[in-house]
């Protein structure tokens, strides 16, 4: 692993995720009640033995920039780093990023430098564990020029995905990005002895999506990026180089999801919360690292807590708290009611001296919270109400939004006490 570098691509504006991206870029946004998305890539990379990492981003990224820098430390003897390339101006070029195969192509002069044999692409607002030295090894035992990590999908997801079309040996003879022709999709389903044979564990009918992350032989990727105004992978570089090039699937049966939208982030977060999640974070051989705080144990005082999370440094009072996150740093008040939703909790305790806030920090007392995601430092007034009783799917107010059904309090927003959502 020695011979390859890590490029992870940060995304764009985050508009879907958005006001969770609004202070912050997507790679930034906080997972799991501890984590930041970008830990994810970031272990998968390590995990591997690969220690060389560039997390490519231009959006709001000082939160990032801040949570590397008080993470990732490596010794003077191991080599590795974890470097943010953010997209700047410069003497030959003064565009930004223009999509995924355009930043990559911003940053040859990076990658170059390592002299690394293979380029691992990884995405920055995906969950999953891969490992990724199987995904590298795969690709050079088939003497690869690209390999693209694949899984494989229900025919109601696939129009929203690059779905392929593959050979006996695993080779992509056809690949479609985001396919809404109900024929296109007919011709590119595998057969279900096509499925077991590649080594996919799914139900016949699946279809073939991409995840967004790929392995290039380095000198290939300079002569498919070189040249062209290509922007990005799945619409454009991938097609046109399986005429050309040694282009391989890679089969991955493991957990993955997209967490692109507020639905989608919410949904997953929850499913860590299950009593056998579909994504197991408490494995010895396979740990998400990420910031160590040096916080205190969660104090319970008096509380229910049913299939929950709960994050250290936080203090619960008398309250019921169920299939919900409860971030680092959290309080909440006494009478305090939640339901299946996510509080991130603060990024430090609120001072205890001088002037004080009209509503203090955290959850207030007597507050009830379902089907909602509370960002940090945000101030929830005594006797609110976030339900969303109407069952409203979109709307956006001063200081929440509701996104696909689920109420969003931005970063460091307040709601007066005794509001009713």
């Amino acid at each position: 692993m020695q011979g390859v570098v890590t490029a992870i691509l940060g995304g764009g504006q985050g508009k879907r995720l958005w006001p969770l991206t609004k202070h912050r870029c997507k790679p930034a946004v906080p997972l799991g009640g501890k984590f930041r998305l970008i830990d994810v890539p970031i272990s998968n990379s390590l995990h591997a033995g690969i220690d060389r990492i560039y997390v490519l981003t231009q959006f709001n990224s000082a939160s990032l920039h801040r949570h590397m820098a008080q993470t990732y430390r490596f010794d003077a003897f191991r080599g590795g780093y974890v470097d943010i390339l953010a997209a700047d101006e410069r003497m030959d070029r003064r565009d930004w990023y223009q999509g995924t195969a355009d930043a990559i192509r911003q940053n040859f002069g990076h990658l170059d430098d390592s002299g690394a044999k293979d380029v691992l692409i990884l995405s920055g607002d995906q969950l999953y564990l891969m490992r990724v030295r199987d995904f590298v090894k795969h690709h050079r035992e088939n003497d690869a020029d690209l390999t693209v990590a694949v899984t494989a999908v229900p025919r109601s997801q696939a129009k929203g995905l690059g779905i392929m079309r593959v050979d006996k040996d695993g080779r992509i003879v056809e690949f479609v990005e985001k396919p809404q022709s109900e024929k296109v999709l007919d011709r590119l389903a595998p057969d279900a002895e096509t499925l077991k044979r590649l080594g996919f564990h799914a139900p016949p009918g699946s279809l073939l999506a991409s995840m967004g992350i790929y392995v290039f032989r380095r000198g290939v990727l300079h002569e498919l990026l070189e040249g062209n105004e290509a922007h990005d992978f799945g619409k454009e570089v991938i097609p046109g180089a399986i005429h050309e090039r040694r282009v391989f699937s890679f089969a991955y049966n493991g957990y993955w999801r997209d967490i692109g939208t507020i639905p989608a982030f919410h949904e997953a977060s929850l499913e860590l919360t299950q009593p056998l999640p579909p994504l197991n974070l408490y494995s010895a051989d396979y740990p998400i690292y990420t910031h160590s705080r040096f916080l205190p144990g969660t104090k319970l005082n008096k509380c229910k807590v049913e299939q929950s999370i709960l994050c250290e440094g936080s203090i619960i009072s008398d309250s019921k708290i169920s299939h919900s996150i409860v971030g680092i740093r959290a309080i909440v008040e006494k009478g305090a009611i939640i339901e299946s939703s996510v509080v991130m909790g603060a990024r430090e305790y609120e001072a205890q001296k001088g002037p004080r806030h009209a509503v203090p920090m955290g959850i207030g007392a007597g507050c009830h919270i379902r089907n909602s995601i509370v960002d940090l430092n945000a101030r929830i007034g005594d006797g609110a109400k976030l339900l969303n009783e109407a069952g409203v799917q979109e709307y956006d107010a001063e200081n929440y939004c509701i996104r696909g059904g689920i109420i969003v309090v931005p970063r460091d927003a307040t709601i007066a006490p005794g509001t009713v959502i």
